[in-house]
Formats: structure tokens, C-alpha cells, sequence
């Protein structure tokens, strides 16, 4: 049933109704989404949000560039449409490091090992990285080749280094 017009108030003002929309929580903020529930992810969090660091690479899910998490799992947010993210949460790079801005292990261990060349690719090969090592706090080179995000600078042996330092930042030691 349509809800009833809204009454003019003592001053004249008219409430508008309440808007609708696509609600989800970026990087532990709320928002909601009231464009085309179908815009991919990708364009959303770049053109509306202004979160820049995730990146548009290929636009068919293949390189990784655009990686985000969506409930702590890897999407490609050039396929994601925003509608699929409805009630989840999504973190970017920007959310990666801690509220209070300390830097998530793979942030540090990325520096640490001076893992970017061009660095395009890197926002989508950090969240790859957390992702792997919140799943296997210890992973094989095997798990961390299976990561699929790509990189065409090559900096694969760098990326390997920079995950077991981050496994070991995140399990205390200092490397």
C-alpha cells in the first residue's frame, strides 16, 4: 500500500520521502546507493565515493585490479554490481590499514620489500594478499601462486617475499 502524501509542515516545508536504495558499509561506513542498482561496483566506489585506489585494469574480471572484498572474500569490482553487495561489506584498500591508521601486515610488509614497480595493480594484489593470508596464516608459494591477480611489471617474487613477511608480522615475528 503507497504510503500517504507528506503534509506540509507549520512552515511550509514539505518533507521529501524517504529515499531507497542499495544500502552497504564500505570500509566500516554505511551508505546507500541510489543510482542504477546494476553499476558495477568499480564506477561506484571510484566516480561516487571518490575511493580511487580500487582500479580499472581490464573490465572483465581478469587481471585483479579492481579487487575488493566483499565479506572478506575477493571480488571483481569491474563485474560486481552494486546491487550484489546489498547489506555486505565492502573493503577497499583505502579500509585495509586499521581505524586507527596503522597499516594492515600486507601493507607493511608490501614497503618493507619495495613490491611496486608501476604500482597499478597493487590495491587488487593487497586485498588478494589478505584475503590469502586471513584464510592460510601460513601459505604454501603454491597458495600464493594461485593468487590470481595479475601483475605486468612482473613483480611476482617480490609479491611471494612480501606475503610471508606479512604472515610473519601478523603471527608477531619480526623478520
Amino acid at each position: 500500500m503507497p504510503l500517504p502524501p507528506p503534509t506540509p509542515s507549520v512552515s511550509g516545508i514539505v518533507p521529501e520521502p524517504r529515499r531507497t536504495g542499495v544500502e552497504l558499509t564500505v570500509n566500516g561506513e554505511r551508505y546507500m546507493h541510489t543510482g542504477d542498482p546494476d553499476m558495477p561496483l568499480l564506477w561506484w566506489l571510484r566516480d561516487v565515493l571518490r575511493l580511487t585506489g580500487t582500479k580499472y585494469g581490464c573490465g572483465v574480471g581478469a587481471c585483479g585490479a579492481c579487487t575488493v572484498l566483499v565479506d572478506g572474500k575477493p571480488a571483481r569490482a569491474c563485474l560486481t554490481p552494486v546491487l550484489a553487495a546489498r547489506g555486505r561489506n565492502v573493503t577497499t584498500v583505502e579500509g585495509l590499514a586499521d581505524p586507527l591508521g596503522r597499516l594492515h601486515p600486507v601493507q607493511r610488509a608490501w614497503i618493507d620489500e619495495d613490491v611496486p614497480q608501476c604500482g597499478y595493480c597493487q590495491a587488487g594484489q593487497l586485498l588478494a594478499a589478505a584475503e590469502l593470508l586471513a584464510r592460510r596464516p601460513q601459505p604454501s608459494d603454491a597458495d600464493i601462486d594461485a593468487i590470481p591477480n595479475l601483475c605486468r611489471c612482473g613483480t611476482y617474487p617480490r609479491i611471494r617475499r612480501a606475503i610471508r613477511r606479512a604472515a610473519a608480522i601478523a603471527r608477531g615475528e619480526t623478520p
